[in-house]
């Protein structure tokens, strides 16, 4: 049953991601928005919504700070490891609203829940509305200012879908990417455990990963179809919506405590470091541009990571 589970989560798994981009393509080219502001905004709210649906479900039952855990594990692997095995497949060059833009603000959103955490070891819901807020702002600047100002190759072979079709991929993509990362985690945890895999194991390889399935999905489908800013758009943004609506809206319904303060500050750190790392790795050795040998980095980062914390 529990390869069965897995091979039906990674055949939704594709189809999701297939037509999630199909969709996202196809609202770039009837809005005429750059697709990295897509990929950054409906395509990571797409990724982002299993981590939003379980952590306001973990609120709601009286496990907020599972919340926390699933968004600092998930933006660990979404950089490191998401991203790395990305490269594997393919490079990519790197518009210039990275460091403008995407970067910063995933950055100032990281230092802000470094220093809400360092404070008190809590998220109070003041906190969370500043994250909320932030997202709206962070929104409106993209769409209103941002939009003119990133290059973009819209490709001449694409037709524009009609809109129910472009809604209804876009739902059915977003279902697939929720079910097939669900079937995928729920397949593995039982099969770990039949493994005799110990708890810690699990948690921090299959359930972290697991949430990081979405967009490992939508950004390998997304570079075959030679769709990298939607890509890696998508993967900066769903830092982003991690933090401030994932935990800015958990927030809101109940305060965040981070019960396990070890465990938090050490992956925190982590966080900030991959985080930080990036930026190096686009300069170096060759400006504007991610190579494998990036990737291979950031395998290896996500790799002592998972080391560190389950010696």
């Amino acid at each position: 049953m529990s390869f069965f589970l897995i091979l039906i989560g990674f055949i939704l798994l594709i189809l999701g991601g297939n037509w999630l981009l199909k969709s996202a393509v196809s609202i770039s080219l009837g809005l005429k928005i750059p697709k990295i502001i897509i990929g950054m905004t409906v395509v990571s709210f797409a990724t982002s919504a299993p981590e939003l649906i379980v952590s306001i479900n973990s609120a709601v039952n009286g496990y907020p700070d599972l919340a926390l855990g699933n968004v600092i594990g998930s933006n660990i692997a979404n950089l490191a490891l998401v991203l790395g095995i990305t490269l594997l497949i393919a490079e990519m060059d790197v518009q210039k609203s990275f460091f403008t833009t995407n970067w910063p603000v995933m950055m100032v959103a990281s230092i802000l829940l470094f220093l809400f955490l360092c404070n008190d070891y809590l998220i109070s819901d003041f906190e969370g509305l500043i994250f909320v807020l932030f997202l709206i702002f962070f929104l409106v600047y993209l769409f209103r200012f941002q939009n003119d100002e990133i290059i973009d190759d819209l490709p001449e072979d694409v037709d524009l879908l009609p809109a129910y079709k472009t809604f209804t991929l876009f739902m059915l993509g977003s279902v697939g990417l929720w079910g097939g990362s669900e079937m995928l985690i729920t397949g593995a945890t039982d099969l770990a455990i039949t493994l005799g895999v110990g708890e810690r194991l699990i948690g921090v390889t299959v359930v972290s990963v697991g949430t990081s399935i979405p967009e490992l999905a939508a950004s390998i489908i997304a570079v075959l179809k030679k769709e990298k800013a939607i890509s890696l758009g998508n993967l900066v943004g769903s830092n982003i919506f991690n933090i401030l609506a994932v935990v800015g809206i958990t927030s809101l319904i109940t305060p965040i405590p981070a019960n396990d303060h070890v465990i938090y500050t050490n992956d925190i750190y982590w966080m900030l470091l991959v985080s930080m790392v990036l930026p190096i790795l686009v300069l170096l050795p060759k400006k504007m541009e991610l190579k494998r040998k990036s990737g291979i980095i950031l395998l290896l980062l996500y790799v002592v990571f998972l080391y560190q914390t389950i010696r």
